[in-house]
């Protein structure tokens, strides 16, 4: 008997309509048979390539993941001076959540449900370290440049900044009574607001 082989092109299009799926109704609201739908297939088939809908949110995002891990590893371990990494890191990561802008609050839920998914993350070819941006800073505050401050509270404060409006954001467009597409338009603007707000908080005046 000839055993059944997975095609490439119909995984491409599970993941593709998982992650559609997943954007507009979140991990807990998505069903099985809506991604089955989206994808043009059968619920057999999709269980056949993903049994369940937890490994199918993995996988989508370990795919979205490895799009930009090695940006922002990139980002903290080439040569360029702390402003840019700054301003490149903000830009990169705003722009990239933009897209799928589901991942920060399944990563939170994720993190509480599941305490060894960030290990099983961070065994990831490309998993991005603080290691080398450290050093530069603390060299640069050596030097004056920088007002005395810890890599890891630096990078808190960046991370928090970019990533904050977006696990926020029906309060924000509550609060601020903006629609959704002045919301993205706030978005954008951060690329540069954030940076120039954390470069302008470490210079030594």
């Amino acid at each position: 008997m000839k055993l059944k082989t997975k095609d490439s092109n119909t995984e491409t299009d599970i993941l593709n309509a998982a992650e559609v799926i997943f954007q507009r109704k979140g991990l807990d609201g998505a069903r099985m048979q809506e991604i089955a739908d989206e994808a043009g297939i059968n619920k057999a088939l999709l269980h056949y390539y993903f049994r369940s809908k937890q490994l199918l949110f993995e996988t989508v995002f370990h795919k979205a993941f490895s799009l930009i891990a090695p940006q922002i590893k990139a980002i903290l371990d080439d040569n360029s001076s702390i402003d840019d990494k700054i301003k490149n890191f903000t830009n990169n990561y705003i722009a990239f959540i933009s897209e799928h802008p589901y991942l920060p609050n399944f990563i939170f839920q994720e993190l509480n449900r599941n305490t060894d998914f960030i290990s099983k993350v961070q065994k990831t070819i490309g998993f991005p370290t603080i290691d080398k941006f450290k050093k530069q800073l603390e060299r640069e505050v050596k030097k004056g440049t920088i007002i005395p401050i810890k890599a890891e509270q630096l990078f808190i404060n960046i991370l928090a900044l970019n990533i904050f409006p977006f696990l926020a954001k029906p309060l924000i467009k509550s609060i601020t009574n903006t629609d959704e597409n002045t919301f993205n338009h706030l978005m954008e603007e951060r690329k540069t607001e954030v940076s120039n707000f954390i470069i302008n908080a470490i210079k030594r005046k």
